[in-house]
């Protein structure tokens, strides 16, 4: 690759850092928000379930319309208003204005996250060039969100409104470079029709239906029958939006792309290796802060370790994929999870770090070795005029992951929790019961992923790039959208 092929996606996956650091370090700051502000439980939660919401509910839509109107345009758009909705966050005073602005700052990243994939997969050459952009920003993201634990505890103590500011600045310099570094793109065509309406209404009532009730999970059966209707509704708009969508002349989804078995595979793994990883973080999170009584920074400290996919996604996985293929990594990806995590499941109440190390460790390469190939098989073969679609259907199944393990294993920890007496060995309990979802997740997605995720190529789809021989190269190499 050359060095503007290099420039630019450092770009791309600065985005996606952003995004990861956002969430993470507003998890930490929670807490503080709530004592500072004073708001209820019920608001302090709708904090971080509302940028849930507008993800999940719109990272369809946002996955067409960069198809349609443009990616180039939809990534600056989006990413500025992403920037205006975070500072907005900074500046809030009650609760309400809070939610708002996580809930417009969740529909951004649902337009920006797929434009800038569909960027990638459109704009570096299919085969070992973008599968290697493709693990790099696999890999960033991950990295984003476990050193945005670490930075948000640190920011948190200079105070909370740093969270919601910090990543205006970096927002801003990444703004600044896209602007020079994205390439330009032909005006798409305007033609009646071109964009379904129908099918975008039903499909993101649809998804923020179905996200809001996954959401409900951490209540249990408090309310149970408005959780049912909500997915009920779900399900029926959902209907509607495939009933619109056979008939339409120009689909929001053809529905066609959801034959390529590789590809529903890959976003069907996504969701549960995913749902796994946030839904096994956030219990070891409680339990460090209120079983074991650490500090928010001494456990982002702690959890620092499992960044290793970072180093390790552009560096080793690349080696592995064209050594042994894309599914064998992957699978291996969902056995070292299942490891990982069945070694914790026995956690004491006075464990040393050392204890827990392992686990750490084994969880961040898993993250490494499955979820870069898992992005590759979920835009391997896919049309150009479809990278879009293809990028917002595995962002909507990674958001959606990520509710549902959290709320799954929120779930599983009330109601065991509230079976016993308080103490702390009964909460430890109530910790080993929920930390079983994350083992059965990976499970199911070992069981889906081991047939059917094979490479067009054989085993060699990625080749490790020299950085040194990649500044030498020609101009131009890269076919740029």
């Amino acid at each position: 690759m050359t060095r503007r092929a290099w420039a630019l996606l450092l770009v791309l996956c600065g985005t996606i850092f952003l995004e990861g650091i956002d969430v993470a370090m507003l998890s930490v700051a929670v807490p503080s928000i709530r004592s500072d502000l004073e708001l209820p439980t019920g608001t302090a939660v709708w904090v971080m379930s509302a940028y849930v919401l507008g993800y999940a509910g719109f990272t369809l839509l946002g996955g067409r319309a960069a198809d349609l109107f443009g990616r180039r345009r939809m990534f600056l758009t989006w990413l500025t208003v992403f920037l205006g909705f975070s500072t907005l966050g900074g500046f809030a005073t009650e609760g309400w204005m809070l939610i708002v602005a996580r809930f417009v700052t969740g529909v951004a990243a649902a337009f920006m996250t797929p434009a800038a994939m569909s960027i990638i997969t459109t704009s570096y050459e299919e085969g070992p060039q973008r599968n290697k952009a493709l693990l790099v920003f696999a890999g960033t993201a991950a990295g984003g969100f476990t050193l945005g634990l670490v930075i948000g505890g640190l920011l948190t103590q200079l105070g909370w409104r740093w969270v919601f500011f910090a990543p205006v600045l970096l927002g801003g310099l990444i703004l600044i470079a896209a602007l020079r570094l994205l390439p330009a793109e032909a005006r798409p065509a305007r033609r009646s029709g071109a964009f379904d309406l129908a099918g975008a209404a039903t499909a993101a009532g649809a998804m923020l239906l179905l996200a809001y009730a996954i959401v409900r999970l951490e209540h249990g059966f408090d309310g149970w029958w408005f959780t049912a209707c909500a997915v009920a509704a779900g399900l029926l708009l959902a209907a509607a939006f495939v009933a619109i969508e056979r008939r339409s002349a120009a689909p929001l989804v053809r529905l066609g792309i959801l034959r390529k078995a590789s590809m529903v595979r890959a976003d069907l793994g996504a969701l549960l290796f995913v749902g796994s990883f946030f839904g096994f973080q956030f219990m070891v999170t409680l339990y460090l802060q209120e079983l074991r009584g650490w500090s928010s920074l001494e456990t982002a400290l702690a959890l620092v370790v499992m960044g290793t996919d970072a180093v390790l996604a552009p560096t080793l996985t690349p080696r592995l994929v064209n050594r042994f293929g894309n599914a064998r990594v992957i699978f291996g990806g969902f056995l070292l999870a299942i490891v990982s995590y069945v070694l914790f499941l026995p956690v004491g109440l006075h464990w040393s770090y050392a204890a827990m190390l392992p686990t750490l460790f084994l969880t961040g390469t898993a993250f490494a070795l499955a979820y870069g190939p898992l992005t590759i098989a979920a835009t391997d073969g896919i049309e150009e005029s479809e990278q879009g679609v293809a990028g917002g259907l595995l962002a909507t199944a990674t958001q959606f992951g990520s509710a549902v393990g959290i709320s799954a294993v929120t779930a599983v920890y009330g109601l065991v929790a509230a079976g016993g007496d308080g103490s702390p060995e009964s909460t430890l309990s109530a910790f080993r019961a929920a930390l079983t979802v994350p083992v059965a997740m990976v499970v199911v997605g070992a069981a889906i992923t081991a047939f059917g995720l094979r490479g067009r190529r054989g085993g060699r789809l990625v080749e490790p790039v020299d950085l040194g021989t990649a500044a030498q190269a020609r101009p131009g190499s890269v076919p740029v959208a």
